[in-house]
């Protein structure tokens, strides 16, 4: 498997990844903070949500969720109250001063305000700064106390429940965004995701539909020890909170950048409008691009004894997949039906045209692309059960056993159930990501086995008794164990690292 001409296969960091490593020194303040400011600091932020709570209850009886009336006086000395208050939780949590750079715009001039990076929980300082109103998921408001708080904000609510659910969403954001400032802002994280803020990960298309004008807002924390990311694989919520907590100072800044005003072409293309205010923010921030989004997580971060090494085109493969529509109607039977249709092929190798209609799809530039990166030997045709392999890796990456038992199926002989090496080779580059696979490790030690050939069965138990089985049996292109130079105990599978 290969990445089609002109993507970019390098991603960098993994932003769903935070790993913070502390020195001695500061492992030391971070033991003393636990034991004499913690306490006080948690204390105080509870209080202070507590005392907000009455508020922002009082405010939200009578309302209703999607009629806007105006503000009486008593509600906006409830809003003063709220916005005083929160600001002195958010104090006594170290955030003493926030540096504010730059004039946000009246609602009546721009609707909606596009933040990033999307990282932390505390990303909420500017929500309760400007009370401007978030999407969220309905579950939120069940959250106690913080929830009646959330609910103050005027939210969109997000009904996951709802097949519908999406466009629900974009079509109250546009009705909201098209009043003339009668609501309030809505504060929206384009990402869609936390990060690691080691750049900006792909937009959503929600807050670019209307078409109106966008103020782009960054955020930063530039402390010296990143306490603060909290994203999909590090430190759970309540640690990040005793970190931060334990803190001296913790520093943040927002900066209002420019209003964003699409052209014609921007209002009739969604994508192209958020991706253009995607750079004019990573510009602003002097951070890459990263060409993942939310539903790559789950490759970037797979589990297993065979997860993937290199996600990098199967990344690409799953955002070609995405493009072509096919991701949506991608389910367990319908991987199980592909395959069986591959094996009927009897190792036939396909053209465009046979690919085409191998997915009921029309030739297009995409599809194209897609065939392309299984098109190993440069002759136009592809071995389909490499398809069908990506397909079923990117579909479901933590489970990485179901998709080897499902390519056993597509390769196996009837007369004894099993593959040869390097068909076994083929299927492994596929699944890791990786290339030039050699096997001679695992069939050494399979040794008084049929020489060459391996069984699904034996193969699985043998890899549930060698949870390292990719590093220490297989062999392939920038192996890790290439890079243990002096380091024997991390190469022979004695000291791996949690995430192997």
């Amino acid at each position: 498997m290969k990445a089609s001409n002109g993507y970019p296969r390098g991603v960098g960091t993994n932003p769903f990844l935070h790993e913070p490593k502390f020195t001695a020194t500061e492992k030391i303040k971070i033991g003393l903070m636990s034991v004499t400011v913690f306490p006080v600091r948690l204390l105080l932020v509870c209080f202070f949500m507590l005392l907000a709570w009455p508020f922002a209850f009082i405010a939200n009886l009578g309302r209703c969720d999607y009629v806007i009336e105006p503000q009486s006086w008593w509600r906006r000395c409830v809003d003063l109250c709220l916005r005083v208050i929160m600001r002195a939780m958010w104090f006594c949590g170290g955030f003493h001063w926030v540096k504010v750079k730059g004039e946000r715009a009246p609602p009546s001039e721009v609707p909606i305000l596009t933040v990033a990076p999307h990282s932390t929980y505390f990303d909420a300082i500017p929500v309760t700064m400007t009370m401007c109103s978030i999407v969220t998921k309905l579950e939120s408001r069940s959250i106690p106390l913080w929830g009646t708080l959330i609910s103050y904000i005027r939210p969109v609510f997000v009904f996951r429940s709802d097949q519908d659910s999406r466009r629900k969403t974009v079509a109250e954001i546009k009705r909201r965004a098209l009043s003339g400032g009668k609501w309030p802002q809505i504060m929206i994280f384009p990402e869609g995701t936390c990060t690691n803020r080691s750049g900006l990960i792909l937009f959503k298309a929600g807050a670019f539909i209307p078409g109106l004008p966008v103020q782009p807002v960054v955020l930063r924390y530039p402390n010296e020890l990143d306490t603060v990311t909290w994203t999909w694989q590090g430190p759970g919520a309540f640690k990040i909170l005793w970190l931060t907590l334990c803190q001296l100072h913790n520093s943040m800044e927002i900066e209002y950048l420019p209003v964003y005003t699409p052209s014609d072409e921007e209002k009739e293309n969604p994508a192209l409008f958020a991706n253009n205010v995607r750079k004019l923010m990573a510009k602003a921030l002097d951070l890459p691009l990263k060409d993942l989004s939310f539903d790559d997580r789950d490759i970037s971060l797979s589990r297993g004894p065979l997860r993937i090494y290199d996600y990098s085109s199967l990344l690409e493969f799953n955002q070609l997949m995405y493009r072509l529509g096919m991701r949506t109607g991608t389910t367990d039977k319908a991987l199980e039906e592909q395959a069986r249709r591959a094996k009927k092929l009897q190792e036939e190798r396909l053209g465009l045209e046979d690919f085409a209609q191998f997915i009921s799809l029309p030739v297009t530039d995409t599809l194209k692309q897609v065939h392309n990166m299984f098109n190993q030997n440069g002759d136009g045709h592809i071995d389909i059960r490499h398809y069908v392999i990506a397909l079923s890796t990117v579909h479901r990456p933590s489970k990485s056993m179901d998709t080897l038992k499902l390519a056993f199926k597509m390769y196996e002989r009837e007369e004894d159930g099993k593959i040869l090496e390097e068909e076994l080779a083929a299927i492994l580059e596929v699944m890791l990501g990786v290339k030039e696979v050699k096997l001679s490790g695992l069939f050494l030690a399979l040794e008084g086995q049929d020489r060459g050939k391996i069984s699904y069965d034996l193969l699985h138990h043998f890899i549930q008794q060698h949870p390292h089985f990719v590093l220490d049996y297989l062999e392939f292109k920038d192996h890790p164990r290439k890079l243990c130079i002096g380091q024997p105990k991390s190469c022979n599978g004695q000291n791996h690292s949690k995430d192997d």
